[in-house]
């Protein structure tokens, strides 16, 4: 007899308090089975969990569960990206200390994240901004000083002057600071920063061996280290035009093919050729003062309207030396890439386009298109960047861009001038290779942050915080009552002796970046409990590397960047015995919605609203007035157009299976999900369907004889035969996270259970043996299969099918190959190569008995007409085609 209703509502809490009090998903680090580590990318402790939270972690605890099942020991654990800006802001905003904020944060989003019943190791839980833990990044970075792959030096740096503090390029919109809406300026400081480019060749080498990471993530980062091979030359200087006898401009290009399209020189405002010339023009010292306020974000320097200034400098040209080429001072040149110079040839650049239209430096194309006549072929307002042959190039006419460039190389590498001030000949130009990465600046001049562990002194410079010292911890008695920075504000933290002399010292105020939390956490994860270390190293060699990592494209870049580095740095200074920190990559696509917006312009959240369907469509109210509401496009959860749908909600009115099973069924894993209230409901039905399904399997199973039958009839051999191939592509579907397929294929299982409990016109225990234990072995497996996406349901579906123990401790089911074998074979049947059906007919049929079954068909027979047959090709397992 089937049960009541399933109640999630009662259901789902009991077997969380029970998974928690039995520990069944803490992983031991002395375990002997095979490990596998499953991760998904940390939250930031922001108070609340969105709806693509519960997607990301489902997607990792499905695999999680499943992998566990399989007899691995899975490492699954969570914690806290819990430093940043956001607490401090609160703090500042609210009144609150950051400290209490963030904590309060963790405690309300833990609760969240357990009512999803997701198998979390919560004993190695930490956040980032716990002492225990950034006590071993201060050790670390301590280490990383010593091996030198972290250095003090001067950067240019968005500075916001309202916030007094530097800005990172994403926090600087529009040329202003994000929250301060302050115009930013570029400011010269002195800086932490890791030396990420002593691996940008390795860096970019190794993306080669992640064969499991997604090729669109690879290829962002290959971009992102940027390399290129070019030539470094030499242009030397008219010295009657420059302002201190000056003698070369050192450029770097890729295109040195281009040379001869050259129509000026373009240097960065901080070249020293630009100080140098500013320092007798104050208009461009007024100049170079403006630019400067633009900050250093290269999006802004992209699309900012491109301005220069005439210094009156000329350059040479390397192949006519009366080819004077002006030097301009240039806003969209910065020195931070290749040499801080360039030359511009416009007609192949869109940029130096602009820049000449605007200036009437005119261009002259040097690439023709193949097909394209020379004396025709002209460039006024869009560049031509593609393939060709040389023009209006002397000795380079006619040759391919490539013979071109190399061409130019040779030459130059072989004609030599003396370098400045030493007197050796050198050659004008040098083949080299350039990285757009640049070194990891990592000073933050904030509170809420990790403190670099260095003291200044003014007698022994920079001293390292002894190690027995650490950690260097935050004051709690801050105030944020002035700008900028609290650690500089407050009257005692900042002053200690020197450990070197004893004298009076200064702590540095500034603190890490944030991303240096999320660049080892992984790796702390594997021992959590050592006190004296960062790492385990035998435990951390043997748990990693995290063999399947999850979380969101938009941290394809920077954040999987730095952690492949600092993996190399914990090599280097002996943490860790590996390079790449995750062996298997996922980026998980977006939970969206459609939008709804008002009369008036204002928003409304999907809650406010009731979609009613009728004769014109989908129609949108406000449920409180009844008034229409504009349907908006399906855009990304947002707060400020209120499309967000509260997981909390979800939960308590479906339960967190039905959005467990949602978010996987819905949409590929690694595409946007819509959210749809329509297919929430749907999936809710499906729940009850599977347990009511697994109830009316039990009565039966109930009745099932003790010991296997020794031979299985048609009935019971056809659903042996469905779930074992549920069993077989459901396993395969989870190994490569193909979860909505899987899915699909646990519904088309359990149609095929429902249609042979529906074929039941005798009482259950009048059914033959062999289908009741065939209907037993199939119910089990069905719960096994949904277990890792629905545990709940499936822990609750283990008690009704009366199984010992936990489902979510029970072994993966065995595959029984031989009943994946088919013992017929479908082939498609044409006449003259025109499809009429299709025909059944055993696996190891000969030829004969094929054709003798198809000119049987009535299809065929009509198809003829009569007509006699001249062939019959059999397509093995395939085809058959009659000729007629």
């Amino acid at each position: 007899m089937t049960a009541e209703r399933y109640n999630a509502r009662e259901s789902e809490p009991r077997w969380q308090r029970l998974w928690d009090e039995k520990a069944i998903f803490a992983s031991k680090n002395d375990d002997p089975r095979p490990k596998y580590y499953v991760l998904e990318m940390f939250p930031y402790p922001s108070g609340r969990i969105h709806i693509g939270h519960v997607r990301n972690y489902t997607l990792g605890d499905v695999l999680a569960r499943f992998m566990r099942a399989r007899g691995y020991n899975v490492l699954h654990p969570m914690g806290w990206d819990a430093f940043g800006l956001p607490a401090e802001n609160a703090a500042i905003e609210r009144k609150v200390a950051p400290k209490a904020w963030t904590y309060d944060n963790i405690a309300a989003m833990k609760k969240q994240l357990r009512s999803i019943g997701l198998s979390l190791d919560w004993s190695r839980e930490f956040a980032t901004c716990d002492p225990s833990y950034y006590k071993h990044q201060q050790k670390m970075f301590l280490d990383m000083l010593r091996a030198g792959l972290a250095e003090r030096e001067k950067r240019k740096l968005n500075w916001d002057p309202v916030d007094m503090t530097v800005l990172a390029n994403e926090q600087v919109i529009d040329g202003r600071g994000w929250r301060s809406g302050a115009v930013v300026e570029q400011r010269e400081m002195s800086q932490w920063v890791f030396k990420i480019t002593k691996y940008s060749q390795e860096l970019l080498e190794a993306l080669d061996g992640l064969d499991r990471w997604p090729d669109k993530v690879r290829l962002m980062q290959r971009n992102w280290i940027g390399r290129s091979e070019g030539l470094l030359i030499r242009f030397a200087l008219d010295a009657a035009t420059t302002p201190a006898g000056e003698s070369e401009l050192k450029i770097f290009t890729t295109r040195p093919d281009t040379l001869f399209g050259a129509k000026f020189m373009a240097i960065s405002a901080d070249h020293p050729l630009a100080v140098a010339a500013a320092a007798k023009n104050p208009k461009l010292a007024e100049f170079i003062a403006d630019i400067k306020k633009i900050g250093t974000a290269q999006s802004i320097i992209d699309t900012a309207e491109k301005q220069g200034f005439d210094t009156g400098i000329k350059a040479v040209h390397p192949f006519d030396p009366n080819w004077k080429l002006p030097i301009y001072v240039a806003n969209f040149v910065l020195m931070e890439y290749g040499t801080g110079a360039i030359f511009g040839c416009p007609a192949h650049d869109q940029r130096d386009l602009d820049f000449v239209n605007k200036y009437n430096l005119g261009n002259t194309p040097v690439v023709c298109p193949e097909g394209q006549d020379p004396k025709t072929f002209v460039i006024t307002d869009v560049a031509y960047d593609g393939d060709g042959r040389m023009i209006n190039s002397r000795f380079l006419d006619g040759m391919t861009i490539e013979a071109a460039k190399e061409e130019v190389a040779k030459r130059l590498e072989t004609e030599l001038r003396a370098l400045p001030g030493e007197g050796r000949l050198a050659p004008v130009g040098e083949r080299q290779v350039n990285f757009r990465l640049r070194d990891w600046g990592i000073s933050r001049q904030r509170y809420w942050g990790c403190p670099i562990p260095v003291i200044h002194c003014p007698k022994c410079d920079v001293v390292p915080v002894p190690d027995d010292q650490l950690p260097v911890t935050l004051p709690e008695d801050v105030s944020f009552d002035k700008p900028g920075n609290a650690l500089d504000h407050h009257p005692t933290w900042k002053h200690v002796t020197c450990p070197k002399c004893g004298g009076k010292a200064v702590r540095e105020t500034d603190t890490m970046d944030t991303f240096v939390d999320s660049s080892w956490y992984f790796a702390r994860f594997t021992d959590p409990w050592n006190e004296d270390a960062p790492t385990t190293p035998a435990v951390a060699n043997r748990m990693m590397p995290v063999d399947q990592y999850i979380g969101g494209v938009e941290h394809a870049i920077l954040h999987l960047l730095y952690s492949r580095f600092f993996t190399r740095a914990m090599k280097a200074t002996g943490h860790i015995d590996m390079s790449e920190p995750f062996a298997g990559m996922f980026t998980q696509g977006m939970v969206v919605h459609e939008t709804y917006q008002k009369a008036d312009g204002s928003w409304v959240t999907p809650a406010e609203v009731k979609i009613e369907v009728g004769g014109n469509g989908r129609r949108a109210v406000l449920m409180a007035t009844g008034e229409d509401v504009a349907i908006g496009p399906i855009e990304k959860m947002s707060k400020s157009k209120k499309n967000t749908v509260d997981p909390d909600d979800i939960i308590a009115s479906y339960g967190a299976d039905v959005a467990r099973w949602f978010m996987l069924s819905d949409s590929p894993p690694d595409r946007d999900v819509i959210w749809s209230d329509e297919r929430v409901q749907g999936a809710s039905r499906f729940v009850q369907r599977l347990w009511r399904l697994v109830n009316e399997s039990a009565e039966i199973a109930k009745a099932a004889p003790a010991v296997r039958p020794a031979t299985f009839g048609p009935d019971a051999l056809a659903l042996r035969k469905a779930a074992h191939g549920a069993l077989d592509k459901v396993s395969s579907g989870v190994e490569r996270l193909h979860f909505n397929v899987c899915l699909a294929h646990i519904r088309e299982f359990a149609n095929a259970l429902s249609e042979v409990l529906a074929k039941g016109d005798k009482p259950a225990p009048d059914l033959a043996p062999d289908v009741s234990w065939a209907v037993k072995e199939a119910a089990t497996i069905l719960v096994q299969l949904f277990s890792p996406m629905m545990p709940h349901l499936a822990e609750e579906c283990w008690v009704v099918l009366g199984q010992a123990g936990l489902v979510s401790e029970a072994d993966w089911p065995q595959i029984e190959r031989d009943l994946l074998v088919e013992d017929s074979v479908t082939l498609v049947v044409q006449v003259n190569g025109k499809k009429r059906g299709d025909v059944t007919v055993p696996r190891a049929a000969q030829n004969a008995d094929i054709e003798a079954a198809v000119l049987a068909l009535d299809a065929v027979k009509a198809a003829l007409g009569g007509k006699p047959v001249r062939k019959v090709i059999v397509v093995p397992m395939r085809i058959v085609n009659v000729v007629g």
